[in-house]
This record gives structure tokens, C-alpha cells and sequence, in this order.
């Protein structure tokens, strides 16, 4: 049985891209970019624990209650500064296409992202 495409838009199942990083998995992601991904696709999967969990304790909310009558679509990454293998911060700039009821919307954000014992957070984002 053939595993099902990614969320985030690259070009592979979502075992081997996203997946490996949500739910219990305590493998982190190793840029950045890659942790912006999961996170999208945990918007996508409602997987509450892996957004708490990779969010900024300095930013990170005690709770967050995701809107269930939101579709996630699409992810668009459109930039990305730092954030690399042996960066200790970057932003990653992206448009996120969601569904709500008949409407559909695009979130555009600039999120900063800091690596913190060898492990990357989200720590804040700036909408466009």
C-alpha cells in the first residue's frame, strides 16, 4: 500500500518527510525549514503536541485549540534566511492556502526560528 503524499508539498510520502517528526517522535528536524514543514503539516493533522512542542518556550502558549473548520491546502515556502544545519537561528518566509467552509484564505508569514541544544523552535512570526 503506497503511503500518502506529504502535506507540505515536497515530493515525498509522509512517512519519510513530515511524519518522522510528528507525534511521539523525539527525532528533530534538522533546519529550519524542515521544522517550519512539520509544523504546517501538524496545522494539517491537528497534532497539538508536536506545534506545543516545538514552539519557543519564551513564546509558547500554556494552550492552543486549533479550528477544526479549517482546511489546510497548500504550504509555499518563498524564502528562507539562515536556518541551516550549523545555524543558530533563520526565518523561513511562506504562504499557507487553507479552506474555511465555502472560503478560501492565504496565510503569509515570516517566521523566526532559534536552535537551542540541537534542536530547532519556532519562536515567533510576522503575518504579510
Amino acid at each position: 500500500m503506497p503511503s500518502r503524499p506529504c502535506p507540505c508539498g515536497l515530493p515525498e510520502p509522509f512517512d519519510a518527510c513530515c511524519g518522522r517528526y510528528l507525534g511521539d517522535s523525539d527525532h528533530p528536524a534538522p533546519t529550519a525549514e524542515a521544522l517550519m514543514r512539520s509544523r504546517y503539516t501538524a496545522f494539517a493533522h491537528g497534532d497539538v503536541a508536536h506545534l506545543l512542542r516545538t514552539w519557543h518556550p519564551s513564546t509558547r502558549p500554556t494552550t492552543l485549540t486549533l479550528d477544526p473548520s479549517i482546511r489546510w491546502t497548500q504550504l509555499e515556502v518563498l524564502d528562507r534566511v539562515g536556518g541551516g544545519l550549523f545555524d543558530s537561528d533563520g526565518v523561513v518566509e511562506f504562504r499557507a492556502h487553507y479552506r474555511e467552509g465555502p472560503q478560501s484564505g492565504v496565510l503569509h508569514e515570516s517566521s523566526r526560528f532559534v536552535r537551542e541544544a540541537g534542536q530547532w523552535f519556532y519562536r515567533d512570526g510576522t503575518a504579510r
